[in-house]
């Protein structure tokens, strides 16, 4: 199923994420998946795209002072119930969001699962960028977030299940 995910960036510090999901929670938005990462690991990877490209996107001391200040943050991606309303309350409260399509799906929590998702994304050649999940007990259901290079193509074959 193709669903918006929201991706900000949060000051790195004791009770910031716990006043996000006091936002989101106080407006009855449920968050169904959250991954949080290092930002700096984000701008590494702006570096990586850099020396591939071997084209300067900024001046060596604006990469330095990114690296240096990405610390301090950190990249959250969600998946809520109500994207819209969750946008529009962040967007009241002053974060800086963005936001894409991404797939879900419901997989079954027990072994050789998750493979049969990733060999279908092989087998009609579609790149994953990146990927997340929860877990459950087992046999449970879990909700995995991908974010393919085609949103749109992933979803169709999907769309009847895996």
């Amino acid at each position: 199923m193709i669903r918006i995910e929201i991706s900000l960036f949060l000051k790195n510090a004791p009770g910031e994420l716990a006043k996000l999901t006091e936002l989101l929670a106080g407006t009855n938005i449920n968050i169904d998946a959250i991954t949080i990462q290092d930002a700096s690991a984000y701008v590494q990877n702006l570096f990586e795209a850099r020396g591939k490209s071997l084209k300067r996107l900024a001046s060596y001391a604006s990469y330095s002072s990114m690296r240096r200040d990405s610390a301090e943050f950190a990249l959250i991606r969600l998946i809520v119930d109500n994207p819209e309303k969750a946008m529009d309350l962040l967007k009241e409260n002053d974060y800086l969001f963005d936001s894409k399509e991404v797939v879900t799906i419901d997989i079954t929590n027990k072994p050789g699962e998750f493979t049969k998702i990733t060999k279908r994304f092989g087998q009609e050649k579609i790149n994953i960028n990146y990927v997340y999940g929860s877990v459950s007990d087992s046999g449970g259901k879990c909700l995995f977030v991908f974010c393919p290079e085609v949103v749109k193509a992933a979803a169709d074959i999907f769309k009847d299940g895996y």
